[in-house]
């Protein structure tokens, strides 16, 4: 049997986080996922959108809001960040890595991690073991052309101890295995490892991407994860955010 294309390892990852979010009472907003652009329930991508390179291919990555699946617009993300809860964090206790197990094997030896180095770099070609052994990866956080995959980190778009504050230490580890190994919604991102490490855990009112042009998709993409996930924001990260979508125009 031949290795799995990432399209066969989206599909499988979006139906598993279907049946682990139906589980778990976590619904999909209106508007999140084929119908704002991304893969829908199986995985599917729609023609008008960007298609993930293949296994190995030429094909060249995708713009920066065609790599994150399910990126509502900005009308769309405004209405999602009226109707998110405003509270403030929770405690840390209890919080560990550990408690949101990532990366999930997807199939043929590849994991998530490296599902989403394929899906966000050009001329990725992997070994027997399904590891990204060369490509070019353009980090849209700072700008940087990474070329080797050690200098990238996967981005949990909204961190997994800001999740566990905002309302995540509630859920069963079936659920948060699906926030950490997310490919449905726009939550993973393979970025620079300094500028993922410069931003930790922190929120969009405490860290924003260096390349201010990204704003308005990270916004769209934070406010959608929360809304999708049904975590609350605290006063400041919510005037933030608006700000942010505010550097989107019209």
């Amino acid at each position: 049997m031949g290795r799995q294309t990432y399209g066969n390892i989206a599909g499988l990852a979006a139906a598993t986080t279907a049946v682990l979010l139906a589980a778990t009472g976590c619904s999909v907003p209106d508007g999140v996922g084929a119908a704002s652009g991304g893969p829908d329930a199986k995985g599917r991508t729609p023609a008008s959108s960007s298609a993930p390179p293949s296994r190995g291919g030429g094909a060249p990555a995708p713009d920066a809001d065609g790599r994150l699946p399910g990126l509502p617009g900005t009308s769309l993300a405004r209405t999602q960040l009226a109707g998110l809860k405003v509270a403030p964090q929770r405690s840390m206790t209890g919080y560990s890595r550990d408690r949101f197990p990532h990366w999930a094997e997807q199939g043929e030896n590849c994991n998530t991690r490296e599902a989403v180095l394929e899906r966000d770099g050009s001329d990725v070609r992997r070994d027997g073991e399904c590891r990204a052994v060369s490509g070019t990866w353009v980090s849209v956080y700072d700008g940087r052309t990474v070329t080797k995959a050690s200098g990238l980190d996967i981005d949990h778009m909204v961190p997994l101890a800001n999740a566990w504050r905002s309302g995540a230490d509630g859920w069963t580890q079936e659920k948060r295995k699906a926030f950490a190994n997310d490919l449905t919604h726009p939550q993973l991102l393979a970025v620079s490892a300094v500028t993922n490490r410069s931003k930790g855990d922190q929120g969009p009112d405490e860290w924003q991407p260096p390349s201010r042009t990204y704003w308005c998709t990270y916004a769209r993409a934070w406010t959608s994860v929360k809304s999708t996930y049904g975590l609350t924001v605290t006063p400041a990260e919510k005037a933030e955010l608006v700000r942010m979508l505010d550097t989107c125009g019209n």
